[in-house]
């Protein structure tokens, strides 16, 4: 990858040239530093080294500065990054700046702990609608927000701008969820199922699972 423009400032710039794609390792350790950073900024630091996003992250520090510097110039010896400045930057990288509205299925008690929680909007993306098929749960009132009819989702994507949809159902309706969401247009799709979900090329679904994270994790405290 050949690295953006340096800037004068003494902080430089993180921005990849227009076209360019990432790698999916480098994506994947942004991802994890920018999980830390947020965490860091929340606990109400405004400075961190290498190091320490080393230890957070079990990322060896060489490799943090590596990925980091390949994009520009930026922090200082002995002080470590700018928390704020580090965060705008590598959303900037993973081009998810900005404002980006979800469409949540399901109102379980998944989907309400998803609803109720600040997990999508410390990265930017706001629950905008949510739905659900039990004729008991439409009209009920989750947080803000208040259980729409599924039957609603393809005017709620156009009128709210929905990118993302997030699925809290059982594993049986997921498939349907997802062909209404890839009818209304929309390309992402994150997946708390165990279900396996046939979708067109062009979208992507990412299942997220606990149980899998938790063997990712074992791996390698028994190795």
């Amino acid at each position: 990858m050949t690295p953006a423009p340096r800037s004068d400032s003494d902080e430089g710039s993180l921005l990849v040239a227009d076209g360019e794609r990432l790698s999916l390792g480098v994506a994947a350790r942004l991802s994890r530093y920018l999980q830390v950073l947020i965490q860091a900024r929340k606990m109400g630091r405004e400075t961190i080294s290498s190091q320490e996003l080393s230890e957070y992250t079990h990322i060896n520090s060489t490799q943090i500065r590596r990925d980091l510097s390949g994009f520009g110039k930026f922090g200082k010896r002995g002080v470590g990054y700018r928390i704020e400045f580090l965060v705008d930057e590598i959303r900037k990288i993973l081009r998810t700046a900005g404002h980006h509205n979800i469409a949540l299925f399901g109102a379980g008690k998944l989907g309400q702990a998803i609803a109720n929680s600040d997990i999508f909007a410390d990265h930017g993306f706001e629950i905008v609608s949510l739905f659900d098929v039990d004729p008991a749960r439409i009209g009920k009132k989750v947080g803000s927000l208040t259980v729409r009819d599924f039957s609603e989702l393809g005017d709620a994507v156009k009128v709210e701008s929905i990118v993302v949809g997030v699925l809290a159902v059982p594993a049986a309706a997921a498939q349907e969820v997802t062909d209404g969401l890839v009818e209304a247009g929309v390309t992402v799709i994150f997946n708390y199922t165990e279900q396996l979900l046939q979708v067109p090329p062009e979208v992507t679904v990412h299942t997220s699972s606990p149980a899998v994270d938790l063997l990712y994790a074992l791996y390698f405290y028994l190795s």
